[in-house]
């Protein structure tokens, strides 16, 4: 399962490592651990994957250091493996797939594809590993 982190909302979707795709699943608020909870005990998942935000050049930003405590939170309380995966570019990807399906999609959706984009791209590298 993989998390696109935000101040206000979190990204979400699931994945699949036999086919290495990922959905969106929506979004929460920040800091709801109960309709994460619900998620994961829907879900199952056996690692969790966040979005990590660097800058162009590979520098921690502003946000880094919170979505790396929320990746130490999500692993302390439910216990499941967390993989931080540099995002960069993912949202910016994500309002592509959004104009090209020529849909409105709402930030939360567009942070949902964000999350599916950052998931596909650790199922990726498992090839790699």
């Amino acid at each position: 399962m993989g998390f696109d982190f935000g101040s206000h909302w979190i990204g979400v979707a699931v994945g699949q490592t036999l086919t290495r795709q990922a959905q969106p699943l929506g979004a929460v608020k920040n800091k709801d651990w109960v309709a994460i909870k619900r998620l994961l005990d829907h879900w199952q998942p056996q690692k969790l994957v966040v979005g990590l935000p660097l800058s162009m050049t590979g520098e921690n930003q502003e946000m880094t250091a919170s979505a790396k405590r929320f990746g130490r939170q999500l692993e302390g309380r439910f216990g499941i493996e967390t993989s931080m995966v540099d995002e960069r570019l993912t949202t910016r990807e994500a309002y592509q797939i959004a104009m090209e399906t020529q849909h409105k999609k709402s930030k939360q959706e567009i942070d949902s594809l964000s999350a599916a984009l950052i998931t596909e791209s650790w199922l990726q590298n498992l090839e790699q590993n």
